[in-house]
């Protein structure tokens, strides 16, 4: 099938090209859209999220802002006169419906401890939406400058840290573009050697992102997707479409040695297309697996990425073929070699000859790098994730440094009776005397039958103690219903749905990646020994992270400050990404060693031919994703950076320490065991499996597509 659909679109390639174009025009042009149905709203069934939508639905505001006004005396006349003058200026923008400060009536708290600081608290209307709340807190940034003679004003609070992370998300979204794109093309230029070719996989990648950006347009009508998204397909979609390109690029030239142009489009097809698809079909099932978590970031990142992946695909197979067969024929043909032929062929034999130690240096290194994660700390996002100089992380640090009751922010009691009930004021008294509290407030104002209770724990928002004291309050309930929320009753809930669901997630995965390499390979052992060593190489890459992000080692050279903790999503985010592009290179190296078993080959040949004949493959597409990934490592969103530098170390650990020796170790340890499987599976896979195309098949049945014009310049 993926032969005749390459000679289609060879044959039609005008049309193809037209039609991707297109598709590349409306897909850059729908991220406006797409970008304004971005939330990032919490939600899920857990019992944090079900507190904060009741507690949302029963208060008449949205999130507030908070004026930090520093370094003036409160009591002196032309501060008070200056903030009464900005408290006024702010409460007639079009999304406030109201404001407090130190002087008025409602002022408890706003006071710092030196005098020489106060707030102002603003109430934001309740159906802004996140563009309205961010120019709301743009416009009080604009209004508060100079406003108070000899003070330094800064605006921070709920809705500025909303902006200010939206703003590093797309900034960091711009900067890893900027970044990346140039220093890949320049790479792409050396690997092929000409201009023409090395804009093949930009082209596939650019159709991509159009096309991924286009589908979840249209499913942002139907669900709620995070943020997040647009950094997944930007950077999902470069290393993937770069992957697959170098993949289908590498195949044809090697059919072109015997083949004209026609013939050498539809063996790309028919061998690399079907690799392409093993390929996608398992990094796909990887991302699936986060659907088994039921948390929309985890959602949001899974759709994005599948939508990513199946776009991908789609242009290996169609528009990659029609530029192939447009301007194939400047691509100088390169005959497939043999396991003597060149470097990677002589480090497999090199492995061949001591597989034991390789197997025990290779694992010992990984295991020792996987170390630091055992003392792993997690946090949700907070201020300090973002960038060193935004104004909302400074104003926060400022409220935790000057303001007391200010040091954390509070865990949330809501209970189904009003704040004025008698058996609030009663729980709030009993609350106070626990251990790990260092206030505690009723919520005034809401309607519809609810009451909130705010304890605010003593450290930090998310600390130990916080933990605990989420715990103690679900463990120890009043008579009547309440719903423990807040930001430390979210990481709570959050780790526990992760620890619970990770198994089946896993289960999911591992099963769905045996089925396919099974079809592949039609081994038992191989998928088995695949998910082994990519689990082991993950590890590896959390204890880095642990240990540059948590324990803040490399923070001055990456800029950033450690907090004592990662990010909770990032480990599994990593897993199933990085797992699914390990997979993408295992199905790479496994698609040639099985080709040159199939030709007659012992193991051991075939490992040392495989290794050969996809080695320059796989380390060129790892060091072009490479550069994609460590440009988004240089963003300024603490979650980003995690994300791209854990993907950067993954690929950087499975390109050589995996790949280039573990995998023939171990192949050559198992020996023919390698192509084991029970008699049924056998009879499965001689039915329904995947059986490699030979390397030089006739080409007589191929109709002839006119070769595109000649040029005075040949390029490699």
């Amino acid at each position: 099938m993926s032969a005749t659909v390459a000679r289609f679109c060879a044959r039609h390639r005008r049309g193809v090209l037209a039609a991707w174009s297109l598709l590349i025009m409306v897909g850059m042009a729908a991220v406006v859209p797409l970008y304004g149905h971005l939330t990032n709203g919490a939600g899920g069934s857990s019992e944090s999220a079900r507190g904060a939508a009741i507690l949302a639905r029963a208060s008449s505001t949205g999130p507030t802002a908070v004026i930090l006004v520093q370094g003036a005396p409160v009591d002196a006349v032309a501060t008070r006169a200056g903030v009464l003058a900005l408290t006024a200026k702010v409460e007639r923008l079009p999304q406030v419906t109201g404001a407090v400060n130190a002087y008025s009536g409602q002022g408890s708290g706003l006071r710092a401890r030196d005098g020489r600081a106060s707030l102002i608290v603003v109430f934001i209307r309740k159906s802004a939406s996140t563009t309205d709340q961010t120019r709301a807190v743009h416009a009080m940034r604009a209004d508060s400058q100079g406003a108070v003679p000899g003070a330094r004003i800064r605006v921070g609070g709920d809705a500025a840290v909303t902006a200010d992370m939206n703003s590093a998300l797309s900034s960091d979204l711009l900067r890893g573009a900027l970044i990346s794109l140039p220093i890949l093309l320049i790479a792409l230029l050396f690997i092929f050697g000409g201009l023409r070719p090395a804009l093949l996989p930009i082209v596939g990648a650019l159709g991509t992102i159009g096309g991924a950006l286009l589908a979840l347009l249209g499913v942002a009508y139907i669900t709620k997707l995070s943020p997040l998204v647009l950094d997944v397909v930007l950077l999902f979609g470069l290393a993937l479409a770069v992957d697959y390109g170098l993949l289908m690029v590498n195949r044809f030239r090697e059919a072109r040695v015997g083949l004209d142009t026609a013939g050498a489009v539809e063996h790309a097809g028919a061998t690399a297309g079907r690799t392409v698809t093993f390929s996608a079909l398992t990094v796909a099932t990887a991302l699936a697996g986060l659907f088994a978590f039921g948390d929309p970031i985890f959602t949001s990142v899974a759709i994005s990425g599948i939508a990513t992946v199946l776009v991908a695909l789609a242009g290996a197979l169609t528009l990659m073929p029609a530029l192939l067969a447009g301007s194939g024929a400047r691509l100088k043909a390169a005959p497939r070699q043999q396991a003597e032929d060149g470097l990677f062929g002589r480090l497999a034999r090199s492995v061949q000859r001591r597989p034991w130690l390789a197997v025990a240096g290779v694992g010992a290194v990984l295991v020792v790098a996987f170390l630091p994660f055992v003392h792993a700390n997690y946090g949700n996002s907070d201020p300090r994730t973002l960038p060193l100089g935004s104004e909302s992380r400074q104003v926060t640090l400022a409220l935790a440094a000057e303001f007391p009751g200010m040091q954390a922010d509070p865990i949330k009691v809501v209970a189904r009776i009003p704040g004025s009930d008698p058996r609030i004021t009663a729980y709030a008294g009993t609350l106070a005397r626990q251990p790990g509290v260092a206030a505690v407030s009723i919520e005034h104002g809401l309607h519809g039958n609810v009451g909130a209770i705010d304890v605010v724990p003593a450290g930090t928002t998310q600390g130990a103690t916080a933990q605990h004291l989420v715990a103690a309050l679900r463990a120890r309930r009043p008579l009547f219903q309440t719903w423990v929320s807040g930001a430390a009753a979210s990481l709570v809930d959050f780790k526990r749905q992760i620890t619970s669901r990770l198994p089946g997630a896993l289960a999911l995965i591992a099963l769905a990646t045996f089925v396919l390499l099974f079809l592949m390979t039609g081994s038992a052992l191989i998928p088995v020994k695949a998910m082994v060593m990519n689990t082991l190489s993950l590890g590896a890459v959390f204890g880095a992270l642990v240990w540059v992000f948590q324990d803040g080692h490399l923070s001055h050279l990456l800029g950033f400050q450690a907090f004592g903790a990662i990010e909770a999503w990032v480990p599994v985010v990593v897993f199933v990404f990085a797992f699914g592009l390990s997979m993408d290179y295992e199905v790479f190296l496994l698609s040639r060693i099985k080709e040159a078993h199939d030709e007659g080959a012992d193991t051991n040949h075939a490992v040392a031919a495989g290794l050969q004949r996809s080695g320059r493959i796989i380390t060129s597409a790892a060091f072009l994703v490479l550069i994609v990934f460590l440009g988004f490592a240089a963003g300024r969103s603490l979650g980003v950076k995690e994300f791209g530098l854990a993907l950067a170390i993954a690929v950087a650990v499975d390109a050589t320490l995996v790949r280039c020796i573990l995998v023939p170790a171990t192949m050559t340890l198992l020996g023919q065991a390698n192509w084991w499987a029970p008699a049924p599976l056998r009879r499965l896979h001689h039915q329904f499996g995947l059986h490699e195309t030979p390397a030089h098949r006739a080409n007589s049945a191929s109709a002839p597509v006119p070769e595109a014009p000649a040029t005075a310049g040949r390029h490699r």
